[in-house]
């Protein structure tokens, strides 16, 4: 009696052993041969509930790493916004001579500031910079003109005439880096002066004074600024004060373009006829263009 059941409990434990070592082998052939994702399926098998529970686990955490990125990138966008603001601010506050140091010190400042401009450009509707070029286009290409705070010297790149493009730092060869207020170019040498969104200075009469002095008799001097600058109601310039100021200077105010309600074009022309007495300028002063964020 004793062996029959020593014996029996010998088949059972065999029985167990070549169970464990059966699925031994198999765990074995499936960790060699299967792949990840496999093993994955068979745990969901044995247990759906577990299974789920990680998958959702795994979700999760690569949505976080999504969000991660998505909030990185949101926060160096507003990085970039507030340094090209605070940039911004400077130049509207400060001489063409301080801005030219300042970018002087750290050129690449100027190529912050002008990616900040591209963008704040581009939820523009139009721009000014286009309609000039129109302009130019429906006079001679004989005339030379001078772009005071060129940018990236897109006037330059699409009209035929002889352009010099000025701004206080230069990435490109065919723009002269300079203070605007003292261009390299001779008395009475250029038919257009323009300045597209640049009387920025605190000194801009200075720039204005330089336009005169290089521009030839009954030469033209085009200005479009910032709609907001010239809105006597918010603390800007009165179009007509600084219109009088620019004739006093030895202009002739052809034509007054308000259509836009992004910015105003002003059209002069220089005297032929310079007054002998210089005059007693009283220039407005022109609200800084400080941009809201975003």
């Amino acid at each position: 009696m004793a062996d029959n059941e020593s014996s029996k409990k010998r088949k059972r434990a065999g029985r167990r052993n070549k169970s464990h070592a059966q699925k031994l082998k198999l765990s074995t052939e499936r960790e060699s041969t299967s792949p990840k994702a496999e093993r994955i399926d068979e745990e969901a098998a044995e247990n759906p509930k577990a299974s789920a529970s990680a998958s959702a686990k795994r979700l999760k955490s690569q949505g976080k790493l999504s969000n991660s990125s998505s909030f990185l990138d949101k926060m160096k966008a507003k990085l970039s916004g507030g340094h090209f603001r605070m940039i911004n601010e400077k130049l509207y506050t400060c001489t063409g001579k301080e801005a030219l140091e300042y970018f002087n010190d750290d050129p690449t400042l100027f190529d912050t500031y002008h990616t900040g401009y591209q963008e704040q450009m581009s939820h523009w509707p139009e721009l000014p910079v286009d309609i000039i070029i129109k302009w130019l286009k429906e006079h001679s290409p004989s005339l030379v003109v001078a772009d005071f705070g060129c940018g990236d010297a897109r006037l330059a790149k699409n009209v035929k005439n002889k352009v010099f493009s000025f701004d206080l730092i230069s990435n490109d060869p065919s723009v002269i880096s300079c203070d605007m207020a003292n261009t390299p170019l001779g008395s009475t040498s250029v038919d257009v002066a323009v300045f597209c969104l640049s009387l920025m200075g605190t000194n801009f009469p200075n720039y204005l004074n330089e336009a005169h002095r290089i521009l030839k008799p009954r030469g033209w001097l085009l200005i479009a600024e910032v709609k907001s600058r010239f809105d006597s109601t918010t603390g800007g310039a009165d179009p007509k004060t600084f219109t009088k100021a620019v004739c006093d200077l030895g202009f002739t105010s052809v034509s007054k373009d308000f259509s836009n309600k992004m910015f105003i074009l002003f059209y002069f022309k220089k005297k032929e006829e310079q007054d002998s007495k210089k005059k007693d300028i009283e220039w407005p002063e022109l609200k800084p263009c400080l941009y809201k964020r975003r």
